[in-house]
């Protein structure tokens, strides 16, 4: 068990990592639910693990791992315990009942990272799609079946509706609201996207795992200021912006960053966003080759987030030229080879950005 510990007094969370599959990595699987914790002003006050081959139906975790944990949060109490697993309904209740906390699991921490990142109206209809496709179908292991509305009234179906079945009913009106919402502004998308094809207009899609430095790339590129910050997910919104290539003008866009393991949830309700990669003319691939254990540093993780990002790409059917683009550089001490499609800059100190722009326009011909 290891405590990571911030600066400022905030809400006090136990993690627990869950490790499934064959050779996975219990560094990075700690690492990355520390990291977005820590992205929700969590407090991390330290981090249990477990090998699982054999699911406890009940708490996925084994009795004895449930007991121990129980056991240290009695002398170590918490605010709440994050199980970096998707879990159902009944497993939320079940462990929050063992462990007297308040439980959450990955998707919905991610979920809180993205609705607190969300600003403009898209982002936040996207997110609350995301969140009530989440919760639905954990309305019933959540919730229970006690409890009944007596006739009906305005907006209720029919009478003795049971309070699950308004609830799901209204959770379900609501994503279909939301979805309705969603393609509207996907359509104004599409209208503007036709106009640029008239005008001729190339565009480039910055993608890549979340923290890797896209915002700031952009921000290097086009010389404007788009929010940035050292958080996973800080950016959710897609940005657009024009970029000139020797009298050239395209247009360059941010899109949200990805991560392993990335919810069902989120790929459906930010398909719109999605489809700017899917739909761009050449896809930069920023990476940050510095992203390392927060216990062992020569653990590099970026090959790994590399691979997810090109799996994302793949889902969506985004098979068009990609250039590689490693940021961060000025941080690296050691030479690393560039394949081909490859290239190094710094976005924070200006360097390679010359370099890059040319084999964007080689690219784009």
């Amino acid at each position: 068990m290891k405590t990571y510990s911030t600066a400022e007094e905030k809400e006090k969370a136990l993690l627990v990592v869950v490790l499934t599959k064959k050779g996975e990595s219990k560094n990075r699987k700690t690492d990355e639910i520390t990291r977005l914790a820590l992205s929700t002003d969590l407090e991390v006050e330290g981090v249990f693990s477990q090998n699982v081959k054999d699911f406890n139906r009940a708490t996925v975790i084994g009795s004895g791992k449930v007991d121990e944990i129980a056991e240290y949060l009695k002398q170590h109490p918490v605010d709440v315990v994050v199980v970096d697993y998707k879990l159902t309904g009944s497993q939320i209740k079940n462990l929050s009942k063992e462990f007297d906390t308040r439980v959450i699991d990955r998707v919905g921490l991610i979920l809180d990272i993205f609705a607190r990142g969300a600003k403009t109206n898209e982002a936040k209809l996207q997110v609350r799609l995301a969140q009530n496709l989440y919760n639905l179908p954990k309305l019933a292991d959540m919730q229970g079946t006690s409890g009944r509305f007596g006739n009906g009234g305005v907006g209720m179906r029919g009478p003795g509706e049971t309070k699950l079945e308004l609830n799901r009913r209204l959770l379900e009106k609501e994503i279909d609201m939301l979805k309705k919402e969603i393609a509207k502004i996907k359509e104004r998308r599409q209208v503007n996207r036709r106009e640029r094809e008239k005008n001729r207009i190339k565009r480039i899609a910055l993608v890549g795992y979340t923290n890797a430095g896209k915002s700031s790339l952009l921000n290097a590129l086009t010389r404007e200021n788009i929010y940035a910050d050292d958080k996973y997910f800080a950016t959710l919104d897609t940005t657009s912006r024009k970029l000139y290539l020797d009298g050239e003008t395209v247009m360059i866009t941010d899109t949200v960053g990805f991560i392993s393991e990335l919810p069902h949830e989120l790929v459906d309700a930010f398909a719109s966003t999605l489809e700017e990669a899917k739909d761009a003319d050449l896809i930069l691939h920023v990476v940050d080759p510095t992203a390392t254990s927060l216990t062992d540093d020569k653990e590099k993780y970026y090959i790994e987030s590399m691979r997810v990002t090109n799996k994302v790409l793949d889902d969506i059917g985004a098979t068009q030229n990609r250039l590689v683009v490693y940021n961060k550089i000025d941080l690296i001490n050691d030479e690393f080879e560039l394949k081909a499609n490859e290239i190094a800059v710094s976005a924070t100190k200006k360097i390679g950005l010359d370099q890059l722009k040319i084999k964007i326009k080689e690219m784009l011909v």
